[in-house]
């Protein structure tokens, strides 16, 4: 990487939340295309995405099967914004979505089309936590935890899954 390239990384804590749809390979190519338009417009409906998006504050990554929303705001926005997907959720029960949260460092760079990408450890970590939940389930790294008052209050140890320091929380909804 040029000399000038690596001056202009900018690093940043970022509040990432990482969601995607349980069995989406196993679904029919137009299922999988519902499937994933349906979860892109109840994410786009919740006031947490609106709020942060209008703040300049939030930038969309998909992934294929889900998506994961980098938040620069509050370590709550992704956690409210998790809690608020999930209760549309509740009214649609064939579409299963596993969630994980995570705050950690992040870097701006750009893709093979040179569009803005985010990389680093907090989107990295903040998909392991999600691999280790199941449909339903919202999943806290135990920093998300330790700096969310209300999370921290009500969520539940499920084990050191991810690694000896990243504990993961399970956030019932």
């Amino acid at each position: 990487m040029p000399d000038e390239q690596k001056t202009q990384l900018r690093l940043e804590i970022a509040h990432v939340l990482f969601m995607d749809i349980v069995g989406y390979s196993k679904l029919l190519i137009d299922e999988q295309s519902e499937a994933l338009q349906e979860l892109n417009e109840i994410v786009r409906k919740t006031d947490a995405v609106r709020a942060a998006e209008a703040a300049g504050q939030l930038i969309f990554l998909p992934t294929g099967d889900g998506m994961a929303l980098v938040f620069t705001g509050s370590v709550e926005e992704p956690v409210d914004c998790a809690l608020q997907i999930s209760h549309k959720l509740r009214a649609q029960p064939s579409l299963p979505v596993r969630m994980g949260i995570h705050s950690g460092p992040v870097h701006h760079v750009a893709d093979v089309n040179q569009r803005e990408n985010i990389a680093g450890a907090g989107i990295n970590i903040a998909q392991r936590v999600m691999d280790c939940g199941d449909a339903g389930h919202i999943l806290l790294s135990k920093r998300v935890a330790d700096s969310h008052n209300t999370a921290a209050g009500s969520a539940t140890c499920m084990s050191s899954a991810i690694s000896k320091s990243n504990t993961v929380w399970w956030f019932p909804w």
